[in-house]
């Protein structure tokens, strides 16, 4: 028996999330991938996720592990499962790990990306990619708010409903806010953190906006942290601009 690590990324455009629904065909990455290894090793099995990104959500470093009794060479698996599966989905990375290896549980931190089109009008190219805001942002505004989010806080004004998780205190390590230079008008917010509740990112994205509107203020964020309450933080973001980058271990597994 070995446990296999894969590294991934996705277009999530065309998919109902992540994880695999039951008594359902709608199309998720978790089932075309297990379609894919049961073609590749011959045998049916579950993987296991880093996370769960949600319908429309993209990826850059998913990682995922399953254990086979397969013999296909580990630095075999990408080109052979690259070889079956769709073409918005693509194996980067294949490593044999431990066997307690668990790509949920061991993970010690993820980063995330959302990237927002700040331009008066769209590119048809970028409207599955990034969200478009047409009017002005206030940058600078909403960098010092961002800032405010750094830490080990309770995030509980930031958290959607439908999670089963026991406590909302999680530590953001870094939040920061960038204009590409290469594409003008392309504004990237980075959050790495030990872990994020459900529609986390999207939230905090959706009020930092609010903030470059004009329509909180920098002191509006703090008290809106500080309540713990969601009704008072801005909108949930759009699904198209966010991309799972990254997810960090410890450098033993």
């Amino acid at each position: 028996m070995r446990n296999i690590r894969l590294v991934l990324e996705y277009d999530g455009t065309g998919y109902h999330g992540f994880q695999a629904q039951d008594n359902t065909a709608l199309p998720t990455i978790q089932g075309e991938l297990e379609g894919a290894i049961e073609t590749i090793c011959r045998e049916k099995l579950r993987i296991t996720g880093s996370g769960r990104t949600d319908a429309g959500v993209h990826a850059l470093g998913q990682v995922v592990n399953f254990h086979t009794r397969s013999t296909v060479p580990t630095e075999r698996f990408p080109a052979a499962l690259n070889s079956v599966l769709p073409r918005d989905i693509r194996v980067k990375e294949a490593e044999a790990v431990p066997l307690d290896f668990h790509a949920r549980f061991d993970a010690v931190s993820k980063t995330y990306v959302y990237l927002v089109d700040n331009r008066p009008l769209t590119s048809v190219f970028l409207r599955n990619y990034a969200y478009h805001v047409s009017l002005p942002l206030d940058v600078g505004a909403m960098r010092r708010a961002a800032e405010l989010l750094v830490g080990t806080q309770d995030y509980a004004s930031f958290r959607s409903s439908g999670s089963s998780v026991k406590t909302s205190v999680r530590t953001i390590y870094e939040f920061d806010i960038q204009e590409s230079e290469a594409c003008n008008g392309i504004i990237k917010f980075k959050v790495r953190a030990d872990g994020f509740l459900y529609n986390m990112m999207r939230n905090m994205v959706g009020t930092l906006l609010e903030v470059g509107l004009g329509k909180f203020s920098v002191e509006d964020v703090a008290a809106i942290l500080a309540a713990r309450d969601r009704r008072l933080a801005g909108p949930t973001a759009p699904p198209c601009g966010l991309y799972l980058v990254e997810v960090e271990y410890p450098s033993s597994r």
